[in-house]
């Protein structure tokens, strides 16, 4: 007797958690924090150094630090802006695979949505480029659909609130 099969029957219900622990091996689960930045009516994009455009973000640098903490340095380290405020009740997650030096990299962001009378960007060196657009401008400017989906659920969020 050889095989898989053999496995399950010798190692019975551990077998599953086995195998998920195979499986996991391989992929690294990155946790991101990011902001959709507002002034009056426009949205903030930054062009990532591959070209693409997204909202600010970064990685959750130490465990102690909350979500809105990872946010909110995250954007000042890439737009020097600190002057926000987060829009109560907007809170979503995006969650996308990519493979980086041949290993399997998961990625979880946390988004938030905040206003700023700020508009002076000073880009950090990460970046190549920002805009201020229109809801309907950054929705054609960014990048990736799952973006463009939060885009839309901030948009939504901010009718509703009626703050646009």
């Amino acid at each position: 007797m050889c095989g898989l099969e053999s496995l399950k029957k010798v190692v019975g219900d551990q077998f599953a958690a086995i195998e998920k622990t195979c499986l996991l091996r391989d992929i690294h689960m990155e946790t991101s924090c990011g902001v959709i930045l507002v002034n009056y009516g426009t949205v903030l994009l930054l062009q990532y150094p591959q070209g693409h455009w997204d909202f600010p973000k970064g990685h959750v640098e130490d465990s102690d630090e909350d979500h809105h903490s990872t946010a909110r340095r995250e954007l000042k380290e890439e737009t020097g802006i600190d002057e926000i405020s987060f829009v109560h009740g907007f809170s979503e997650r995006s969650q996308y695979s990519y493979r980086h030096k041949g290993k399997k990299r998961t990625k979880q962001v946390y988004w938030y949505l905040a206003e700023t009378e700020r508009i002076t960007v000073t880009l950090s060196h990460e970046h190549r480029g920002h805009m201020w657009l229109d809801w309907a401008q950054a929705a054609e400017q960014l990048s990736h659909k799952e973006t463009k989906n939060i885009l839309s659920l901030a948009h939504q969020h901010m009718v509703a609130i009626g703050k646009e």
